[in-house]
């Protein structure tokens, strides 16, 4: 007998996850609880603004608005011991505290993190998506003036916006990836979910990134009890400081070094080239018509190639979603997955060789069931350590800590080194966040 597809409550889910927003310019918003009351009374008049996957489904609008609690926020809004007590040690601990496990050391430290991050007072994060600057500076006009007038202080702020160029900072492609969630009614594209055999995919299960759904266990992820146990998700929030100079100043050397292009360099750090064309597809140049195309773009496997001559094994990517090739054909993976949203911050720098002195970077947001299973592994496992693809000590090249005593392995015969690592990008702050769904957070906000 052939069961029925599960089906997500769209209705009962905040927008952003399943569907990115794809609106040009956010702002991010912390505050703290002083008044919880106060604070209660305007949140739940605030709550009819959240825009649910049900009314995403139907049209991408002209602004939207997420509501979601640290651990610490949960507690000063009057959540109960008992769902306060149900959370995980991740969550109730906070990203501050699990910074030896991130590798957040050295300048990335929380001793050196933005004001109002890690240190507790980031109770309640209100983000805003807007289609202009105009309509996103009067929305966040009227949330200051709301929440400042209603028990809240708000601790910090920050802004974002989609770069002219459609890249990142460091001239990268980003967002070509995504990934299919069962029962979210959205059509799966080749290369978003989990590989099946015969080159086939299907989507991850629903409970890999929403609670109270099963997941690829084919249980139920650890969730708080009541309505706040459904339909939620786990929000990781990251401001990542990008250093350009740093970056093109080391990939014009490790070019020369090694007589290679410095095109080709970034590609094999990367796993793609600038334009996001993955190397295991195309080894020898950019296939602007390959990555433009949904159904090709991500459709690629790295088992035909695992000694990494076409893809390096150590490369981004690569080791952010493994694939086919970590643990029985890739089974390891599957349960390993996250959500990537995020914007990023700052100007572009006009010359990429020289220091302005400005901040720029990279609001890095996903969304995920288990913080510690699926984002904490995929930092502290995957990107900071090599162990899992018999790589030693070797860190990712682009997000790894680097202090200058570990490199990048370009495999051949002989392989090559890009070293020394320096650091490219530096943790600035950050949050652990529940997101919960829309029953769950009227029950909350009413309890």
């Amino acid at each position: 007998m052939i069961s029925a597809p599960h089906r997500l409550e769209l209705s009962d889910l905040q927008a952003g996850m399943l569907r990115a927003f794809k609106l040009p310019v956010a702002a991010y918003v912390f505050a703290r609880v002083d008044d919880r009351a106060t604070a209660r009374a305007w949140l739940r008049e605030v709550q009819g603004d959240i825009l649910t996957e049900e009314r995403r489904r139907h049209g991408k609008p002209e602004w939207a608005l997420n509501l979601a609690f640290s651990h610490a926020g949960l507690k000063a809004i009057g959540a109960p011991e008992v769902v306060l007590a149900s959370f995980p040690e991740e969550f109730r601990e906070g990203m501050a505290q699990r910074a030896e496990r991130l590798g957040d050391a050295g300048p990335s430290s929380p001793a050196y993190w933005d004001e109002g991050l890690g240190t507790g007072d980031a109770h309640v994060f209100l983000s805003i998506n807007a289609s202009s600057e105009d309509l996103l500076g009067q929305r966040l006009d009227a949330l200051r003036s709301g929440a400042t007038g209603a028990g809240l202080t708000i601790v910090n702020e920050q802004r974002a916006a989609v770069l002219s160029s459609r890249r990142d900072h460091f001239g990268l492609s980003d967002g070509i990836s995504d990934v299919a969630v069962e029962g979210s009614g959205i059509p799966m594209q080749p290369g978003q979910g989990v590989p099946r055999p015969r080159g086939r995919w299907r989507p991850v299960k629903a409970g890999e990134m929403v609670l109270g759904h099963r997941d690829e266990d084919g249980v139920l992820p650890p969730a708080p009890p009541g309505p706040l146990g459904r339909n939620a998700t786990y929000l990781v929030y990251r401001k990542l400081f990008m250093d350009v100079p740093v970056f093109t100043e080391h990939i014009r050397r490790a070019a020369k070094a090694l007589e290679c292009d410095e095109e080709l360099i970034v590609a094999k750090i990367i796993g793609r080239w600038r334009d996001g064309t993955p190397l295991v597809l195309s080894q020898e140049r950019p296939d602007p018509a390959l990555v433009s195309d949904p159904k090709r773009a991500n459709d690629f496997r790295y088992a035909s190639d695992p000694q990494g001559f076409a893809c390096p094994v150590g490369s981004h990517i690569r080791r952010c979603y493994p694939r086919d090739t970590l643990g029985y054909g890739g089974k390891l993976a599957k349960r390993h997955r996250i959500i990537r949203r995020g914007m990023h911050y700052g100007p572009a720098l006009p010359d990429p060789t020289e220091d302005d002195g400005q901040d720029r970077g990279l609001i890095f947001m996903c969304f995920q069931a288990s913080i510690s299973r699926q984002f904490e592994t995929i930092q502290a496992l995957w990107i900071n350590d090599g162990n899992a693809f018999g790589l030693a000590d070797d860190k990712d090249f682009l997000l790894g800590d680097g202090d200058g005593s570990d490199k990048m392995t370009i495999h051949g015969n002989p392989p090559r080194f890009i070293h020394p690592q320096p650091r490219f990008v530096t943790v600035k702050g950050g949050e652990y966040l529940f997101q919960p769904g829309i029953t769950g957070l009227r029950a909350l906000l009413e309890g």
